[in-house]
């Protein structure tokens, strides 16, 4: 492989450590792949690498290249290696047109600092993906609030006795920690769960966090459905199908990826956030539906695209770069 030409336009991923992606599972690295295909220079840091110098923002980044990496009847045919990296070097953040803000969660300190620093490079003309005071103002759980009429029913709270007569009122429900991703620490209950209030103080750090609780939707049994929506239209979507026992469908523990086609009802749920979504700069989002009711909005590092590339056959991220580069 050889390193990005000198002369083309650069486009910035703010990332992990790269080498630590796994990349026939990471959106980030399909993106990438989407824009050095599309004749963008591909330039990578991590959170750590940005800095602010008498009020410019500035870049400590490195030039990528990256191989081809072709789906197969049973996965990904991976390369070895599949990146080459030049050396890092010390650059105004303007330098790049478009920046991505690509680290996943946990929406930390660290995470929350590096949005302020890349809102600075925004006010400098720089077009940062997705826009970082929405990446602060959209909890992941929270936001879908805005259209609870789309959602199961839901309550948020921090008392466990308002929690607990969610639960009496609902039967079985699903506790959800606001800061959690990939289903992780995400608990089924019901009424006559034993310790269920023990439960409930456990997940609310003893009545001092809020968490959401959300009536249980047996469908989920069929699927939880990721929807990729790049400036508020929906390119594709895979179902991802829960195995083991496990209610859960989050790849991450184990759910089992399926191509699938959008319903009506699913083809409404994205008409009535694509304003919301495109009004706040919040040009690549996955949202998850379950039994046809809207359950997260994703917008920090959204995943799917592998699946959606290799199972459904569309080639989303080229789809999404050809959009990007256009506007």
């Amino acid at each position: 492989m050889t390193l990005p030409e000198a002369g083309r336009e650069p486009q910035l991923f703010v990332i992990d450590p790269i080498e630590r992606l796994r990349p026939t599972k990471d959106s980030s690295v399909a993106l990438m792949q989407a824009a050095q295909r599309a004749g963008q220079q591909v330039w990578v840091c991590t959170p750590a690498q940005l800095a602010v110098r008498g009020g410019t923002a500035e870049v400590q980044a490195q030039p990528v290249r990256l191989a081809e990496i072709r789906p197969t009847a049973g996965g990904w045919e991976l390369p070895e290696p599949w990146f080459e990296a030049g050396d890092a070097r010390w650059m105004p953040l303007a330098s790049f047109p478009r920046v991505w803000m690509r680290k996943d969660p946990p929406v930390d300190e660290a995470y929350l600092y590096a949005t302020h620093l890349l809102e600075l490079a925004e006010r400098q003309g720089v077009r940062v993906l997705n826009r970082p005071a929405s990446l602060r103002a959209w909890n992941e759980k929270l936001s879908a609030l805005r259209w609870t009429h789309l959602m199961a029913p839901t309550l948020v709270a921090t008392q466990v006795e308002a929690l607990a007569a969610f639960a009496a009122a609902h039967g079985e429900v699903v506790l959800k920690p606001l800061g959690g991703r990939a289903g992780q620490g995400v608990v089924f209950a019901s009424a006559s769960t034993p310790g269920l209030r023990a439960l409930l103080e456990l997940v609310t750090a003893m009545q001092t966090l809020p968490v959401m609780v959300q009536a249980f939707l047996p469908g989920v049994s069929r699927g939880d459905k990721r929807i990729l929506l790049v400036d508020g239209e929906p390119l594709g979507a895979v179902n991802r199908v829960p195995s083991g026992g496990e209610f859960r469908s989050n790849l991450a523990v184990g759910g089992q990826p399926e191509a699938t086609e959008l319903s009506d009802q699913e083809r409404a749920i994205c008409a009535a956030l694509a304003p919301a979504l495109r009004a706040e700069g919040l040009f690549f989002v996955g949202i998850d539906v379950i039994d046809g009711r809207l359950s997260e909005i994703n917008v920090t590092s959204p995943t799917g695209i592998r699946e959606v590339e290799r199972l459904g056959g569309i080639p989303l991220a080229d789809q999404l770069m050809e959009r990007l580069l256009a506007a």
